[in-house]
């Protein structure tokens, strides 16, 4: 076995370890955390850093929010998990309480946000063949350009980014991508074995991408006349993240299948679920779809959790008018490095020309001050601090955003 060399430092070490053992299929930040509170995590060496990334919105309710982490250590004690073999008591609380909250009629529980994606596809497809009466493996549903739903084959199948795509083929037919926000390509994709349509109300990993006023409106007035299932991907944009508890609701509108997770569960454990408003879910029957943790006691405890003091900690409110404040003081700053800033509720981006030399710079610069950000397609920085960030914080944190923005290092 191989031995990473000796290093003088613990960062150097911990990374050396992930370098010698671990597969390459990331390109962090070279900080290595340990402990995390609130809107701060510590490094191995003592450094404390404001998270800007949420754990791309895993964390939204803050790192080791304490009554999410006594429900987590209270049910850990009592049982963890039974499979679905056998009934529990939380699973129906977690459903009646999310339901409740989301004006659902039902909901199916996963676990990664790329189940619950594989999860309303496969609801789609046998809505498709059973309902609407098309004809067998002959599904068809529509994605937008630029999409991220997740990693598995079916799902980078339809993902026009060459890095997920290049040397993972074959891929499984039957999805049609169109530009995203562009509501006449949309229509002129349908033919009549359209089964759904598949979006993410805003395009996080994209850039943050929020697309033109009216465009899910006339998205789900095109679904319902075209007798198409409308499928949001909120697993990043719900859960308060945009200062809605679900993105869909900044346009009123409601998707058939709503797909969330992440935050669902607070950051401690990996929790998701796909809701829906119809009776698209009875197509689904005994064996025919399933997870062996997904359900599970303790994930549904932990949701309950996070989704107690997400609505009564008033994080949801907290998101719109922080997020409010950091757009305009971020909009404020005069940079011939930036682009474009965009955002809604705390999830945000400063799109950079391309003389600016790559949002990664900028990353380790706001790093090396404090403060924890990631890059995404480039040139773009993404800022999506927990929702319990307060002003003070965010004040505390703008003067460091002003001089790398402007080019200071």
């Amino acid at each position: 076995m191989l031995n990473p060399a000796p290093f003088q430092n613990p960062t150097c070490h911990f990374i050396a370890l992930e370098e010698t053992y671990g597969a390459t299929n990331y390109h962090p930040l070279d900080v290595v955390l340990t402990r995390g509170e609130g809107v701060y995590v510590w490094d191995v060496e003592g450094r404390r850093y404001l998270d800007c990334l949420s754990s791309y919105s895993a964390v939204n309710q803050g790192h080791c929010h304490p009554k999410i982490l006594a429900a987590l250590t209270q049910q850990a004690g009592r049982l963890s998990i039974t499979s679905r073999a056998f009934r529990n008591d939380q699973l129906g609380l977690f459903y009646e309480e999310l339901c409740a909250l989301t004006h659902s009629h039902k909901l199916l529980p996963m676990n990664s946000g790329a189940e619950a994606v594989e999860t309303a596809l496969k609801l789609a497809r046998k809505w498709g063949y059973e309902v609407k009466g098309v004809p067998v493996d002959a599904a068809e549903i529509i994605v937008a350009r630029e999409n991220f739903h997740g990693r598995t084959l079916a799902i980078v199948g339809f993902s026009s980014d060459p890095h997920a795509r290049q040397n993972f083929g074959p891929f499984a037919p039957g999805f049609r991508a169109v530009p995203f926000g562009d509501i006449t390509a949309l229509e002129a994709s349908i033919t009549p074995n359209t089964v759904a349509v598949l979006l993410e109300p805003i395009q996080g990993e994209a850039g943050v991408i929020i697309p033109p006023p009216g465009y899910l409106q006339a998205v789900r007035a095109l679904c319902t006349r075209q007798n198409i299932i409308l499928i949001l991907d909120e697993i990043q944009t719900g859960m308060g993240r945009t200062g809605k508890l679900l993105a869909e609701e900044h346009e009123g509108v409601e998707a058939d299948l709503t797909l969330v997770g992440k935050a669902l569960s607070g950051g401690f454990y990996p929790v998701s679920a796909v809701l829906s408003n119809c009776e698209i879910m009875e197509v689904l029957k005994p064996g025919e779809h399933g997870s062996t943790f997904g359900g599970n006691p303790l994930a549904c405890a932990v949701a309950r959790a996070a989704i107690r003091v997400l609505t009564e900690e008033d994080m949801i409110g907290n998101a719109m008018r922080m997020g409010s404040y950091l757009l305009e003081q971020l909009r404020a700053i005069k940079s011939d490095l930036i682009k474009e800033v965009r955002g809604r509720g705390l999830m945000l981006a400063v799109e950079l020309h391309t003389h600016a030399g790559g949002a990664r710079r900028m990353c380790e610069a706001l790093m090396a001050r404090g403060i924890l950000c990631k890059e995404t397609h480039g040139n773009i920085l993404r800022i999506m601090p927990p929702l319990i960030i307060t002003q003070r914080q965010l004040d505390d944190a703008l003067p460091e955003f002003r001089d790398v923005l402007r080019g200071s290092r």
